[in-house]
């Protein structure tokens, strides 16, 4: 037996426990070797003290594609990029492993096939007994996808940092958790006025208006955000120079994987374009409402006046001077009635709800009509209009009634910026496809920088007018307009003062289709046989003067002021025509109308409701409301006898809504 086979004995008969260690080690180190090379996750091997390799685990081998056979022997610097070699760097990393025991590097390495892969490398001294360098134990890790991910986590943050730096419409930016700023955006620069420098660091609620920081809305804010993860807000705030703008605010709680609150986001909007946009909608508004409501008050007290200009119209015998008069009052009250007209369109434009009723209009029936419903301004100033348009039939698109009122208002411009007793000339003719009529005078003329300001609203050209015909600066806004609306032009020309004035409108010409004309054609009206009127207004003016005129056009009239009225004199007058006013006290229009309906003596009415509101939504009440027609305050005769035509077409027959 050799002396490993027994173990030794110290003289005292004890056994030698130093002779047992000595035994036991060598079995200890197979173990640990074995443990060693059993790693695949880890390439684990040994330098000499001059960096070559004296060991190769499985891992290695695995993570570098060696063999053992392969590799030990060789320089482990054959495991680093060209460019590290060059540099000096496998020697850089033993020289400081040497120095500190210890050395831990990250970088590029390469495998066999030339590959490279991302590494962490830790290299550690290892000496003997006497501390006398040995060599190097040298551990290497695969950190590849590890690398992959986080430069991919990285390039996203980046983007996302360099979309967000970007964005210049909103204010982006972070709060930590007491609510100071730790990041700032190109937006939140524009919109507040602070740079970056200025402003990291400081508290948010240097954006709230001062009685809001005061009354703790800031912090009440972020109490929401952490509570509910969300808080949203509008409000005033306040820039850099000390302006304020309305803003719409976005706080979002930001937390981390463990749910621990890590700051807050938040977005903010400069909107106060659009509120002021909604403002100026809400004002635009309240301006049409207003003027409807004023075309209603003007439009009740000219109805009277119109009436009874028609009753002097129908009396005679009357004297030069009462003849005079009448006709003034009658001029007046189209000027007045067409004002009103003007601003209820205009309001009607600036809202967007103004309506075309498009079809063919054949332009010598334009012209003539617009030149007939100019003739009481132009006859008052002696003036003659003269036509000049093409004999062969020449069709527009477009809405006749609008049309005669852009023409209409052309030719009264030019007779009130004209002398008395001069001629206006109307020409029509086709050029490029396109109907063009130009109103030509010999007045004041304009001057060139007030060519284009002239259609602006509310601008007037003072020029040689005389003051008591001033108007309202709207009728060539409303033209230029109406025109456009149509898909046509217009613009103004002149040679200076004293040169006299054009204006020319294009407008499309109607294609080939047989599409009706848009508006009512001037038939001849026929004589009406007497018929039963019923008149239900609470205004005793109007309705008096206008059961005068239907009187002495041989009319039987009885009037109510009032719905509760007309309920009694309904059942035993038996009305052919009722007209009943809209806007009444105790019991409207409406009310007046759906107890009149139920009357089985009133089948066969004619119901007409007659308003100071003429608005395409007002007319269309009415007839979902059962009248048969709308009438707009103040009516013109011949609507009246258009009426009562109607009104006797349907004598004898039953009519149930």
């Amino acid at each position: 037996m050799n002396q490993l086979d027994v173990p030794s004995a110290r003289e005292d008969g004890e056994p030698d426990r130093g002779a047992a260690a000595a035994r036991t080690t060598p079995a200890v180190a197979v173990d640990y070797s074995a443990l060693v090379q059993a790693i695949e996750d880890y390439a684990i091997f040994l330098l000499d003290a001059t960096g070559h390799i004296v060991s190769w685990n499985v891992g290695a081998q695995k993570l570098k594609g060696y063999t053992a056979q392969e590799i030990i022997g060789q320089h482990f610097s054959r495991f680093y990029t060209q460019e590290a070699v060059a540099r000096g760097w496998p020697t850089y990393e033993l020289q400081q492993a040497s120095l500190t025991g210890r050395f831990e590097d990250e970088g590029w390495r390469v495998r066999k096939d030339g590959s490279l892969f991302w590494s962490n490398v830790v290299i550690t001294a290892i000496r003997n007994d006497a501390g006398v360098l040995t060599g190097f134990a040298k551990i290497t890790r695969d950190l590849t996808a590890q690398r992959e991910y986080v430069e991919a986590l990285r390039q996203s943050e980046e983007r996302f940092r360099l979309l967000v730096d970007c964005v210049k419409d909103y204010a982006i930016f972070m709060l930590d958790p007491q609510g100071y700023v730790v990041s700032w955006n190109a937006g939140a620069a524009r919109i507040k006025g602070y740079t970056r420098e200025e402003i990291v660091g400081r508290h948010f609620s240097l954006f709230y208006v001062p009685e809001e920081a005061a009354a703790g809305k800031p912090a009440r804010e972020l109490a929401i955000a952490r509570q509910l993860g969300h808080v949203e807000d509008e409000g005033w705030r306040v820039r850099k120079d000390g302006s304020t703008f309305w803003a719409n605010v976005n706080i979002t709680a930001v937390h981390d994987e463990s749910n621990r609150l890590r700051g807050f986001a938040k977005v903010t909007r400069d909107l106060t374009e659009r509120r002021q946009r909604e403002e100026l909608e809400r004002s635009s508004e309240r301006m049409r409402e207003f003027l409807a409501t004023l075309a209603h008050e003007l439009r009740n007290p000219l109805a009277p006046v119109r009436n009874a200009v028609g009753v002097m119209q129908l009396e005679t015998g009357l004297s030069p001077a009462m003849m005079h008069s009448r006709d003034l009052i009658d001029r007046q009250v189209t000027h007045l009635t067409r004002l009103v007209d003007d601003l209820l369109d205009v309001g009607r434009i600036m809202s967007d709800k103004i309506e075309l009723r498009v079809g063919r209009v054949d332009l010598r029936e334009l012209v003539a009509r617009a030149i007939e419903a100019a003739r009481p301004f132009t006859d008052a100033h002696e003036q003659i209009v003269v036509p000049h348009v093409p004999d062969e039939p020449v069709c527009i698109r477009g809405d006749m009634t609008r049309l005669v009122q852009v023409l209409q208002n052309l030719l009264h411009n030019a007779s009130k910026f004209s002398p008395p007793g001069s001629r206006i000339d109307v020409t029509g003719r086709i050029d490029y496809r396109m109907a063009v009529l130009e109103v030509r005078d010999a007045g004041c003329g304009i001057p060139a920088q007030s060519l284009d300001k002239i259609f602006q609203l509310f601008a007037q050209e003072k020029a040689g007018q005389n003051s008591s015909e001033g108007g309202l600066g709207i009728g060539l806004t409303l033209c230029k307009s109406l025109v456009e609306m149509h898909g046509g032009s217009i613009f103004a020309s002149s040679e200076g003062l004293g040169c006299g004035s054009a204006f020319t409108l294009s407008l499309p010409l109607a294609g080939a289709s047989s599409e009706a004309a848009a508006d009512e054609t001037h038939a001849v009206t026929p004589e009406v046989s007497p018929l039963r009127v019923l008149l239900v207004d609470d205004n005793h003016d109007s309705a008096d003067s206008l059961a005068m005129l239907l009187e002495l056009k041989g009319h039987e009239v009885r009037i109510a002021y009032g719905g509760e009225q007309a309920l009694e004199i309904a059942p035993r007058f038996v009305p052919q025509l009722a007209v009943i006013d809209i806007a009444m006290p105790k019991m409207d229009g409406y009310a007046t109308l759906a107890a009149l309906r139920v009357m089985p003596e009133l089948a066969g009415t004619m119901f007409v409701a007659m308003t100071g509101f003429g608005h395409a939504s007002d007319r269309e009440r009415t007839r979902t409301a059962g009248f048969h027609a709308h009438l707009v305050k103040p009516v013109e005769l011949g609507q009246f006898d258009a009426l009562l035509a109607q009104a006797e077409s349907r004598r004898g027959k039953r009519d149930f809504p």
